[in-house]
């Protein structure tokens, strides 16, 4: 499962004179570049590589490789996602790497012979899974806009899983709800897993992880897609009654798309992504809703503000169950969703 990774950066590059400490708590402000992610390693990780002279998509790939070891809630490389750009000169590009359904995959194939939907086969088994997207997004990233070899973006990654991060409390207790699954689903002993329950201060070590990220880092894309990771996939695939296959992974091809536009009152300017994720439709959606009404004269967490939030949020998710959808497969209407009339 991949959730969305938050990245605030500035292209360009800066000197270690220039980053802000980072006090746990603490607003951090700075002129010149900033990484936001949800884990202080990863962020530590991304804004270490502005300090020696990376870019901003340097700083993200090195952060995405770093969610994978620290966050993989929140960044893995079984994952996929987007990865939105903003050039200093004002120009902007939009990266789809998301997961893509396997060759084998077809319209029925989560229902039974009534057509009635097969609880938690589309959540909880192999069949769940779609082709990875990170490793091929990460390095389709840097060859367009990389300035560091991606060599030094992927060894920061390789020290934190071989040496291990400290895991905090909210991770702790994660990992301890979540460990009836792994010992299910796994018949090899996994790192997320031990005896006695981890507690806050605990080192979490990967070395498995830590192996597939050398072989990346060695053998760049092919070792992810290709060779014995690739292997080791179908392997698992095969045993859990999954369908992706080598061609599956040997053919996945990230995507650039042009991001969507629009304006908030005409004061501001929006860059969202564009389908198939549906997160840039609805932003503009929820945003051309709202600026029909003077929510600032409402207060802050009024009845009257959070009712027109929930109601637009309503009608947005509608919409987004109705129309959205993957573009090579399907036409979606984005100029009418977003049409300023018919928000009103």
């Amino acid at each position: 499962m991949t959730l969305p990774i938050l990245l605030i950066l500035i292209l360009g590059s800066c000197t270690s004179n220039n980053l802000p400490e980072f006090i746990e708590g603490k607003t951090v402000t700075t002129s010149n570049a900033m990484v936001v992610s949800a884990h202080p390693e990863a962020s530590r990780i991304g804004s270490m590589i502005l300090a020696q002279g990376g870019n901003a998509v340097d700083a993200a790939i090195a952060t995405q490789f770093a969610l994978a070891v620290c966050y993989p809630t929140a960044g893995n490389l079984g994952g996929g996602g987007f990865m939105l750009i903003r050039l200093s000169d004002g120009t902007f590009d939009g990266l789809d790497y998301r997961e893509k359904a396997p060759g084998g995959a077809s319209r029925d194939m989560y229902l039974d012979e009534e057509k009635n939907v097969i609880a938690r086969l589309s959540t909880d088994t192999h069949l769940a899974s779609g082709v990875p997207g990170t490793v091929d997004g990460m390095f389709t990233a840097h060859n367009k806009y990389g300035k560091m070899p991606i060599e030094k973006l992927i060894q920061p990654s390789i020290d934190l899983a071989e040496k291990g991060f400290i895991v905090a409390q909210q991770q702790a207790s994660s990992l301890n709800s979540t460990k009836r699954k792994f010992l299910a689903r796994n018949e090899a002993p996994v790192s997320f897993v031990k005896d006695s329950p981890w507690l806050p201060g605990d080192t979490l070590r990967q070395p498995e992880l830590g192996r597939t990220l050398r072989l990346i880092q060695e053998k760049g894309r092919d070792g992810f897609y290709d060779g014995t990771t690739a292997d080791l996939i179908v392997k698992e695939m095969q045993r859990g009654n999954g369908i992706i296959t080598k061609e599956d992974l040997l053919g996945y091809k990230s995507v650039w798309r042009t991001p969507l536009t629009g304006t908030y009152r005409n004061e501001f300017k929006v860059i969202s992504v564009a389908p198939p994720s549906s997160g840039g439709v609805a932003l503009l959606q929820l945003l051309g809703i709202t600026e029909n009404f003077n929510i600032s004269d409402y207060g802050f967490q009024s009845p009257e503000a959070m009712h027109l939030m929930i109601e637009a949020e309503r009608v947005v998710y509608a919409d987004r169950a109705e129309y959205l959808g993957d573009p090579d497969f399907y036409k979606v209407p984005v100029e009418a969703l977003t049409d300023k009339e018919y928000l009103k």
